[in-house]
């Protein structure tokens, strides 16, 4: 998948850190770019093609498998908050994700330009002591050829016993200037 009226490549790569956590970096025919973390499936980081990072991710964060990272896009599955019976926001953000080489999911459409992986998380037995319902949580992360990154989910029930869930995508965007930023167009809930 090369690109070369824009001269870069569209790459979606796996990277092991030190600490032994591994990450997708993906990159579109831009130069776009976003790194994600198998660790809970989060994006760690967004860049345009000029290098401008447009999510915060907190310096005291630590990169391992026991706490939540602050910053970024985190998972927040099967509860967001404090609404239900587990620990704030669910188990999905502190566990290990795997890429979704099954197929499950039709390629992007217009996929040239385009970096994307699949991931898959699954019940362990453990989720299982603490949330007794069988799911399969698909998320999909594409770095678009405009630079956009969408993220979409799919959680299917494998059990075929009905659950209720709540799910978010946790956002803390990069803000330079707190006094020049405004929020419109929300509605009352």
């Amino acid at each position: 998948m090369d690109s070369p009226a824009a001269g870069h490549r569209v790459t979606a790569e796996i990277l092991r850190l030190n600490n032994g956590v591994e990450h997708v970096l993906l990159q579109n025919n831009q130069g776009a770019i976003a790194r994600v973390c198998l660790k809970g499936a989060q994006v760690l980081s967004w860049k345009t093609p000029d290098g401008e990072e447009l999510f915060f991710t907190s310096r005291k964060a630590i990169l391992n498998s026991t706490v939540a990272v602050r910053g970024g896009v985190s998972v927040c599955f099967p509860q967001y908050e404090r609404r239900g019976i587990l620990d704030r926001h669910g188990f999905a953000r502190n566990r290990t994700w795997i890429i979704d080489d099954s197929q499950s999911w039709p390629p992007p459409n217009d996929s040239i330009g385009r970096a994307y992986v699949d991931l898959l998380l699954k019940l362990s037995e453990m989720d299982l002591r603490i949330w007794p319902h069988r799911f399969e949580y698909h998320l999909r992360l594409c770095l678009n050829s405009d630079g956009h990154l969408i993220l979409l989910s799919r959680i299917r029930n494998v059990d075929h016993k009905p659950f209720s869930f709540t799910t978010a995508f946790h956002t803390y965007f990069s803000i330079s200037n707190i006094s020049m930023s405004e929020t419109t167009s929300l509605l009352a809930a």
